[in-house]
């Protein structure tokens, strides 16, 4: 990821002024962040999971799945572009024109090369912050899927697999082969 200047801080009023359409930037504590287009083994897993989502979440209406890239409003500071959101009925994140604003209920993140460090630092404790239920987090090269339940405590691994076996998500009821994911 390539941070656009490390001399301004940026607000969520200044991310709207960017024009839509690629490249694609995300406001990380008040820095314009820009990243390249994930790998296409990203982009696959990605599709799988997402659409794994979407049968299990939106076509019985218990909420929305979306893909990046979408806006995701956490606060002033921060507006991130999740590989995946979760949002289920009854949410205190909201769908406006601008994307999402408020934590969703699952925020999925595949990690790249670029990305990774982001992924599993700075933007972990801001959804951690902002009261995301849960974070996952997909490792495509290395095969891994792990799930962080937000608690009282902050985070905490609730499940994990590697290469092969299920992972189960608390919060939306669904287990998830990693053979489906991965293959």
């Amino acid at each position: 990821m390539k941070v656009l200047s490390e001399e301004r801080k940026y607000s969520a009023q200044d991310f709207e002024k960017l024009p839509e359409g690629p490249p694609y930037y995300q406001l990380v504590k008040g820095e314009l962040i820009m990243s390249p287009s994930p790998a296409l083994e990203h982009q696959r897993t990605s599709k799988r999971l997402f659409h794994m989502l979407y049968t299990l979440i939106e076509i019985p209406k218990k909420g929305e799945v979306f893909y990046s890239p979408v806006d995701v409003y956490l606060d002033e500071e921060n507006v991130f572009q999740p590989d995946i959101v979760v949002i289920l009925e009854g949410s205190r994140a909201k769908m406006t024109k601008r994307g999402v604003e408020g934590a969703p209920d699952v925020v999925v993140e595949i990690l790249s090369p670029s990305t990774g460090y982001y992924d599993l630092t700075i933007k972990k404790e801001v959804y951690e912050k902002s009261g995301v239920k849960e974070y996952w987090v997909l490792d495509s090269q290395r095969r891994t899927f792990e799930i962080y339940k937000n608690t009282q405590e902050g985070f905490k691994l609730t499940s994990q697999a590697r290469e092969k076996g299920k992972v189960f998500s608390e919060i939306l009821g669904i287990e998830i082969d990693l053979q489906e994911v991965f293959s």
